[in-house]
C-alpha cells in the first residue's frame, strides 16, 4: 500500500529529518510541520509568480499549457519562453538529486542543509531583485526579461523543494503542487470508507489521509496570505517566504550540524 510508513511510536533523532535521516516517512511533529510549512510556502512562492506576471510556477502543467496557447498567436515569441522556463524546474530537481538521492544511494546522509540553504538564498535574491527594480514592473504581464528571471529563479526553487521531499518519501509527500496529492487523498478516502476491518494498514492510511489534507490546506493557506500580501506589498511580499525558508535552513543547520557536534562533546 502506498502511504507514509510509521515505523515506531518513540520518537528518536534518527528518525527526523532534521537529522538528515535518509527516511522522513516518520510521523513525527518536526516532520509533519515541515512538510506543511514547505506547503505554506509553496502556496506563496506560486501566488507570488502569478500576481507578479501572470504565471504559475510550482508546477510544470501550466507551461506546457501556455506553450500551447502561445504557440497559436500571431506574436509566438513567448512559447520559446514557455518551453525553456519549466526547464530550470528540471534542473532543481536535478540538483536535489544530487544532494539527496544520489547520497542516499551511497548509503549517505542526504545534505538537507544545502538544499534548503540554496532555497532561502534563492527567494532572498526574489525579493533583493524585485525591491530594487530588477524584476521589471509588479502585475504587468509577462513581457519583460525580469518576468522571466522571476520566473527561471523560482522554478528552480520549485524543483529544488519537490525534488527534495519526493525522494527522501519515495513519492509520498510532494509541496508544490497539489494533483499528485489530490489524486492519492481521493483513493486514500475510499479505502477507508470500504475498510471495515481496523488493522496497521489502515491506521496508517488514515495518517495519510489526514497529511494529505494538511498539505492541500496549508498549501492554500499559502496562497490566500500571499493574495493579501503581494497585493498590498508587491515584490516586498516575498520575504514572507524568504523568513519561512530561512527557518527551515536555519534549522537544518542547527540539527544536522551543529547539534551532532555538540553531542559528540
Amino acid at each position: 500500500m502506498r502511504g507514509v510508513v510509521t515505523i515506531s511510536t518513540k520518537e528518536h533523532y534518527n528518525d527526523l529529518m532534521l537529522y538528515g535521516n535518509d527516511s522522513i516517512s516518520y510521523y513525527s511533529k518536526s516532520n509533519v510541520s515541515i512538510w506543511m510549512l514547505l506547503a505554506f510556502q509553496a502556496g506563496l512562492l506560486n501566488i507570488g509568480g502569478f500576481m507578479a506576471c501572470h504565471r504559475f510556477v510550482s508546477h510544470v502543467t501550466g507551461f506546457a499549457t501556455f506553450f500551447g496557447y502561445e504557440i497559436s498567436q500571431p506574436d509566438s515569441s513567448h512559447a520559446i519562453g514557455m518551453l525553456v522556463v519549466p526547464l530550470f524546474f528540471l534542473m532543481g530537481a536535478m540538483l536535489s538529486g544530487l544532494l539527496v538521492d544520489t547520497r542516499l544511494r551511497m548509503h549517505k546522509k542526504p545534505k538537507y542543509y544545502l538544499t534548503f540553504g540554496i532555497i532561502f538564498f534563492l527567494i532572498l535574491l526574489v525579493f533583493v531583485l524585485g525591491d530594487t527594480g530588477r524584476l521589471g514592473v509588479f502585475g504587468q504581464p509577462l513581457n519583460s526579461a525580469g518576468d522571466y528571471l522571476l520566473l527561471v529563479i523560482l522554478c528552480l526553487v520549485c524543483g529544488i523543494q519537490n525534488g527534495s521531499i519526493t525522494t527522501v518519501s519515495k513519492s509520498v509527500v510532494r509541496t508544490t503542487h497539489l494533483t499528485g496529492i489530490t489524486t492519492d487523498l481521493g483513493i486514500g478516502l475510499v479505502r477507508l470508507m470500504t475498510t471495515t476491518h481496523a488493522d496497521e494498514e489502515m491506521k496508517n492510511e488514515k495518517r495519510s489521509v489526514l497529511m494529505r489534507i494538511g498539505i492541500i490546506t496549508f498549501f492554500s493557506s499559502g496562497s490566500i496570505a500571499g493574495g493579501f500580501a503581494f497585493h498590498q506589498l508587491q515584490f516586498n511580499g516575498f520575504f514572507i517566504p524568504v523568513l519561512t525558508s530561512g527557518l527551515l535552513f536555519g534549522l537544518m543547520i542547527y540539527f544536522q550540524l551543529l547539534k551532532p557536534k555538540f553531542l559528540q562533546n
